[in-house]
């Protein structure tokens, strides 16, 4: 049995509004266009595909901004995204390690959030390798959700049915692209505690 998560907004909080504001700080006005919770749009989308260097990145919002701004100030705006992971998150997942179930992470994620924001958050509890035993993301994968290709290449790599997994994911596509390939699925709420949603899903398949 396996339980794949997303990342942002099941197991971190997000604040979109704040991202976009600090992105509006450094004169990004049309941030708006380029940012959502569940998929991103244009330079940022490019990002999470792993098509688009750091380097180009940051060169690219520069020329947005219309000014000389530092790497770290866009580095910052950008992790604005990412709030915090509750510990009773954290020490859920762990649980469900210790029960023998294999747990996974599959985010639409890149190079700026995992290793300025991800990386570091997780190694100060542990590493990821003690919450998780694969970690998927879009841009080292060069795929993104709610493509189905993503979650093939999840199946492929994890050599499991889709029947057997449940993904937990809160964006509405991604799920329903989940569904189709045939995994069982749960659509989380803004900040909802899913703790009690596992718990009936693994009785009722123990």
């Amino acid at each position: 049995m396996t339980i794949m998560f997303d990342f942002g907004g099941v197991i971190v909080d997000l604040d979109q509004q704040r991202c976009m504001d600090s992105f509006v700080r450094l004169g990004v006005k049309d941030i708006g266009q380029y940012i959502d919770k569940y998929r991103q749009n244009g330079l940022f989308q490019q990002l999470e595909l792993g098509n688009v260097s750091n380097a180009d990145f940051h060169d690219a919002i520069r020329t947005l901004c219309g000014q000389d701004v530092a790497d770290e100030a866009i580095d910052a705006a950008w992790c604005d995204f990412l709030v915090d992971v509750p510990q009773y998150r954290l020490d859920f997942i762990k649980e469900l390690r210790e029960r023998g179930l294999r747990v996974i992470l599959l985010s639409n994620s890149n190079e700026i959030h995992f290793g300025k924001w991800i990386v570091p958050f997780f190694e100060k509890n542990g590493g990821l390798s003690c919450y998780f035993d694969a970690v998927y993301f879009s841009h080292q994968l060069h795929l993104a959700k709610p493509d189905e290709d993503i979650f093939r290449a999840v199946l492929r790599e994890e050599q499991e049915m889709a029947n057997n997994i449940l993904f937990l994911d809160d964006g509405f596509n991604n799920i329903q692209t989940a569904k189709r390939l045939g995994f069982q699925t749960y659509l989380v709420r803004e900040r909802e505690d899913w703790r009690e949603v596992v718990k009936k899903y693994l009785n009722g398949n123990s």
